[in-house]
């Protein structure tokens, strides 16, 4: 069976699947936005970290608070910043509202690597944070508010 061909002229049907997308978008920012704050101090899942979340622009990022182990970003591309505290150092960036969260960058110290990000709240003192090689490989964390 054959499908009808569209009654609209493509210019016309383009223009709406251009406005339908928009639509789509501008709802789904405001879903992200109207999520409880996620400013606070968050323990890592491996409990390696603990990482202070605080607005940033229309989202949230995230830095460092403390941290086990050297304490250096010795994995760090850049050879000059290898022997820098990692307290302090950003290491997500989730400006972008995105349905129930927030996209954008996250940088792993333990391989110095930065991946395309996301930040989704779970619960009230829940997070799940993800970092991701070509939009389809990712690792989750579980992330727990501790204050």
């Amino acid at each position: 069976m054959t499908m009808p061909r569209s009654i609209l002229p493509r210019h016309l049907a383009r223009h709406m699947v251009a406005a339908a997308l928009l639509s789509a978008a501008s709802g789904t920012g405001a879903v992200a936005q109207k999520t409880a704050d996620l400013s606070g101090v968050w323990q890592t899942e491996t409990a390696g970290s603990t990482v202070r979340i605080a607005r940033c622009g229309g989202g949230y990022c995230g830095t460092i608070a403390a941290t086990a182990g050297s304490g250096v970003d010795a994995q760090n591309p850049d050879p000059a910043l290898r022997s820098r505290k990692l307290v302090g150092v950003q290491i997500m960036q989730a400006g972008t509202p995105s349905g129930a969260g927030f996209e954008g960058s996250l940088y792993n110290p333990n391989d110095g690597k930065t991946y395309a990000g996301s930040l989704t709240p779970k619960g009230p003192d829940t997070v799940e944070v993800a970092g991701c090689v070509l939009s389809v490989l990712c690792k989750r964390q579980t992330w727990r508010r501790i204050r």
